[in-house]
């Protein structure tokens, strides 16, 4: 009994610590946290059916920037700490095998938790931009260190102004110490909040 208890403490510090989770499937009204880019704006970001529906309805980015690779923040995390450990994924969809358009995971860290726009260095991302063949599934983890407290977490399309791709069923796990924040939940939380001070006053 106490090699067993022994062996599930061990695992317990060797393993990362997912306590919170927070999806977005683009079911609503929401679409994306921020943009980054040189068009006006750089990603036109609607909601729709892609040719493929099998997730209902999904992400649409269009690409609006002349140069440049166009980002959109579909997840914000905060309240990180050296060590701390985040995991994302999210569906996409293009049908263009080995060209544009295409789109991978990123993120960037932000330490300043009162602006989305905060920036304090690449924190990298997944090198592969998918097969191009339809739905497929890209995944990528961080690992927090040099003091870093928050992380964006981005689309990156790489494709022509007026290209398309799709996004679905984000799903974002970190410590039970973090926040985070996903175009779904930032609409819950908006409305709540609104419904609340409203209710001061009735």
């Amino acid at each position: 009994m106490r090699l067993l208890l022994l062996l599930a403490f061990i695992l317990a510090l060797t393993l990362p610590a997912f306590a919170l989770t927070e999806t977005a499937d683009w079911e609503g009204s929401y679409t994306v946290l921020g943009l980054y880019g040189s068009g006006e704006p750089p990603i036109l970001a609607t909601l729709g059916w892609p040719p493929d529906p099998m997730h209902g309805q999904s992400l649409r980015l269009e690409d609006n920037s002349p140069s440049g690779t166009p980002q959109a923040y579909i997840a914000w995390v905060k309240g990180l700490s050296d060590g701390d450990t985040i995991h994302a994924c999210f569906q996409r969809y293009d049908m263009t095998p080995g060209g544009s358009p295409s789109c991978r995971i990123w993120g960037h860290w932000n330490d300043d938790p009162g602006d989305l726009n905060g920036y304090n260095g690449s924190a990298d991302g997944e090198s592969d931009y998918g097969p191009g063949e339809g739905w497929d599934e890209t995944c990528f983890e961080w690992v927090v260190a040099d003091g870093h407290t928050g992380l964006v977490i981005e689309v990156r399309t790489y494709s022509n102004p007026g290209d398309v791709v799709w996004i679905d069923e984000l799903e974002v796990t970190a410590p039970d110490h973090a926040e985070i924040i996903t175009p779904e939940n930032e609409v819950l939380i908006d409305s709540a909040t609104w419904s609340a001070i409203k209710a001061l006053y009735r």
